[in-house]
């Protein structure tokens, strides 16, 4: 898209030239005359890249050793050699004329999704620095937490992705637990000491931009939301948006649903009937029913719980117990408004809440048992909670699909609903199973991981 594409001149001059542009058509260009003035006035996009393999990628990383299964260990291998295609590192002129360029730069190079994607994205480099950490890239993964790092100093907190354009909505805070995991394989304790203030200051975006406070029998409990508050059309998908918004006739109409569009992608699941509220105050409808600005999702305030406990641990490594009791503090705060607000024992299941009509979300969504995976429910309960969990499971029917955990039970055409089934979703809920700790947690747990892998190998082996 053209948004990705380096500006052949300054801004202000390309935007002068189109209005002539627009003046000559009066108003109505061509395909071909907006495709000429597109190769006259931008460089193809991709051009920000140069060629980049990473040094600390080595052929044998000892989880391979660990694989007995012959064609389980092939593919493994295969995954692993992807590493080396999927690295970018920026050209020295983006760093010359940023301004030119819609890429944030940073001083590293990075490991990118693949496909259209050619930039970073938040939450997928959550799986991407663990995926790197077990095939042993150290230095790659400290190479992206530092572009974090510079980034968060810069803004004051991590955009959806590596463009300008995402620059004012962010994705689920899964920086934090990046760090941990990055701790867990190296122990570099000096990196977490020299940027624990830039572990904050992302936390502390959410706590100041992204909080509701929800009211249950007299108290009232602080949690937080997905919210872009910025109004038009998505830069990367303007015609889509345009093309959704064609319906709506009054202007402040049309900004309220770009803003849901926005606050959708801010959640990583765009698009999905999660974030549908109808008239009937259901999950049914299509994307002019979004309201996820009136929704307070149980995956986004499990992750900010586990933010506030690894803060506290992280300060505990430092020898600063004030600050670790702060933020232990936040935590049980946090873990107190999602068992009251958001677990329903007659369910069995964590659930949204619906602001609008003042009622929990009942509908199989992966994000309801992801408290599981941050542990953030009350520990002296465990046993109960998972027993009420391990009854949901089997009475909606959750892991009985074969290719894995459906993104939702409902037909709606959205990429984040039935059938497609996505890897985030079955990392969280075999994680969090696993986490429970019980024979029978651990034995679905496996079932559902064996079940994925065989989807996975089966697909990379058309």
């Amino acid at each position: 898209t053209f948004v990705d594409m380096k500006m052949k001149q300054n801004s202000t001059q390309i935007l002068k030239q189109f209005n002539e542009l627009l003046m000559q058509k009066t108003c109505h260009p061509s395909v071909d005359d907006l495709k000429n003035f597109l190769a006259a006035h931008f460089e193809p996009a991709g051009s920000e890249f140069e060629e980049w393999e990473p040094s600390d990628w080595h052929a044998s990383p000892k989880f391979l050793e660990k694989i007995d299964d012959r064609g389980l260990k092939k593919w493994a291998e295969q995954l692993h050699e992807l590493w080396k295609h999927l690295g970018r590192k920026m050209k020295e002129d983006v760093y010359k004329n940023s301004n030119l360029y819609s890429i944030i730069p940073v001083p590293n190079p990075v490991i990118v999704p693949g496909g259209r994607f050619r930039e970073f994205y938040y939450w997928d480099s959550y799986w991407i620095v663990r995926g790197l950490l077990y095939s042993e890239m150290y230095d790659t993964v400290k190479g992206m937490l530092n572009n974090f790092v510079s980034i968060v100093d810069r803004y004051g907190l991590i955009p959806n992705g590596g463009r300008i354009y995402y620059m004012m909505r962010s994705q689920p805070p899964l920086f934090i637990p990046m760090v941990d995991s990055y701790l867990e394989f190296t122990n570099d304790t000096e990196f977490l000491e020299k940027n624990i203030k830039s572990l904050e200051k992302e936390f502390l975006f959410w706590m100041k931009n992204r909080t509701i406070v929800v009211s249950k029998d007299g108290r009232n409990y602080t949690l937080c939301q997905y919210h872009d508050h910025t109004s038009g059309p998505r830069p990367e998908s303007y015609r889509e948006d345009v093309e959704s918004a064609q319906f709506i006739n009054k202007a402040e109409d049309k900004d309220r649903f770009y803003s849901e569009l926005k606050s959708a992608a801010e959640s990583g699941l765009d698009f999905s009937s999660r974030w549908f509220i109808n008239d009937q105050g259901t999950n049914q409808g299509n994307l002019t029913d979004l309201k996820i600005k009136l929704i307070v999702p149980v995956d986004l305030n499990a992750i900010i719980y586990w933010n506030a406990k690894l803060l506290s641990k992280f300060f505990k490594i430092l020898n600063r117990p004030k600050e670790a009791e702060v933020y232990e503090k936040i935590s049980d705060k946090w873990l107190e408004a999602v068992d009251e607000i958001l677990w329903h024992p007659e369910v069995g299941a964590w659930l949204d809440y619906d602001l609008l009509n003042k009622k929990k979300r009942d509908y199989v969504y992966p994000s309801n048992l992801s408290p599981l995976w941050t542990n953030c429910y009350p520990a002296d309960k465990k046993n109960d909670y998972t027993d009420k969990v391990i009854k949901y499971i089997v009475k909606r029917k959750v892991l009985e699909n074969l290719g894995g955990v459906p993104a939702s039970l409902e037909h709606t055409g959205e990429q984040w609903d039935y059938p497609n089934a996505w890897p985030p979703h079955q990392y969280i809920i075999i994680m969090g199973l696993e986490n429970a700790n019980t024979t029978e947690t651990k034995g679905l747990a496996f079932e559902l991981a064996e079940r994925w892998v065989q989807s996975g190998q089966i697909l990379m082996g058309k």
